[in-house]
């Protein structure tokens, strides 16, 4: 019976993929994608893969459609159809490719029992974990501990994306906006009044779910990213009922890029502490008389990092694109006011 649900999702997500090459219609490119992520997603859960696939269903079919249906806004909604034949492109893709097949050609089959890391790494982590580090869920000990530096260094790429989105598209401060387009938005949110009422009674309890997910992460599946994507959700979606000016004013946008930093600097910390104890680069076994203890200690800080950085950087890029997108539709009124002001003047004369 596993195998036909494997066979099943796996045709799902191949015809998802085919259609999503071939579809130019970008919005319904965004609803496939979220579609084959939740596929994706449903796919790990039959491996048992709980905590990969909770973080495929947050980032890959949750914030990263919010994501991207706020870039299309800027990038319109059809595909422009290519007037070139990138052959040379296509070369290079089949020769990587290529040579990327033919260096998995010496690696153990999948599955295969007698491969090194079923031998020697996985029985490690299986057996010793929970003496060396004390955390249930081994995917947190190891991501949050055995595996810490790279867990970092996903966290700095994280960061480094934020402030490349934030460098290309920052917008210069404005003045405060005129009252007539506060009346117009405030019309426009009149007629959206079940949405905001729901949305009202549902986002504490997204916020709280996110906390959840990132306390709970020793003992279940969880943790900063995953939690920190959630929470971000939440804030969009206030934003997208309540209008971006307004989120503004709630949210301090200063605020939220000082805390991207702040997260990073926090997960980094914990690993200066631990060399200033004599030991080494995030080896939380000297931040407290018990190593478990410190273990515990080490990986609730981290993670509150992972959590701050991963909020703060998912808004950073939604406000971006978001405020882009504003100016552009304010610069479109402007100059087609003038536009209408120039013919008026014309016909008068």
């Amino acid at each position: 019976m596993e195998t036909i649900v494997d066979i099943v999702l796996l045709t799902f997500l191949v015809v998802i993929a085919i259609a999503i090459v071939r579809t130019r219609d970008l919005l319904a490119v965004v609803m496939l994608t979220g579609i084959y992520g939740l596929l994706s997603a449903s796919f790990f859960v039959v491996l048992d893969a709980v905590d990969v696939a909770f973080t495929e269903a947050s980032v890959g079919a949750g914030i990263s459609g919010l994501l991207m249906l706020t870039a299309i806004t800027m990038t319109g909604r059809k595909e422009q159809s290519g007037r070139h034949k990138p052959f040379l492109a296509l070369f290079v893709v089949l020769v990587t490719g290529g040579m990327l097949i033919y260096g998995t050609l010496d690696m153990p089959y999948f599955g295969a029992v007698d491969a090194p890391v079923h031998m020697h790494v996985a029985p490690r982590y299986i057996h010793d974990s929970m003496q060396e580090v004390g955390v249930p869920n081994i995917v947190t000990a190891v991501l949050g501990s055995y595996r810490a530096f790279d867990t970092l260094g996903e966290v700095a790429v994280i960061f480094t994306a934020g402030i490349g989105v934030l460098s290309l598209l920052a917008l210069p401060r404005r003045s405060k906006q005129a009252k007539s387009d506060e009346a117009t938005v405030e019309q426009m949110h009149e007629r959206h009044m079940v949405l905001r009422i729901v949305s009202k009674a549902l986002i504490p309890f997204i916020l709280l779910f996110a906390l959840y997910v990132q306390f709970h992460g020793d003992f279940g599946p969880g943790g900063g990213f995953q939690a920190g994507v959630i929470f971000a959700a939440a804030i969009i979606l206030y934003t997208m009922l309540f209008g971006l000016d307004t989120a503004k004013r709630v949210f301090n946008q200063g605020l939220i890029r000082l805390l991207a930093a702040i997260g990073l600097l926090l997960y980094a910390c914990v690993g200066v502490v631990s060399m200033l104890n004599g030991a080494n680069f995030l080896d939380y076994d000297v931040l407290a008389e018990d190593p478990v203890a410190g273990q515990h200690l080490g990986i609730l800080l981290i993670e509150l990092g992972v959590g701050i950085t991963v909020t703060s950087v998912m808004l950073i890029i939604f406000f971006s694109f978001a405020g882009r997108r504003q100016a552009q539709q304010k610069t479109a009124e402007h100059n087609g006011t003038e536009q209408q002001g120039e013919q008026d003047v014309s016909r008068t004369l």
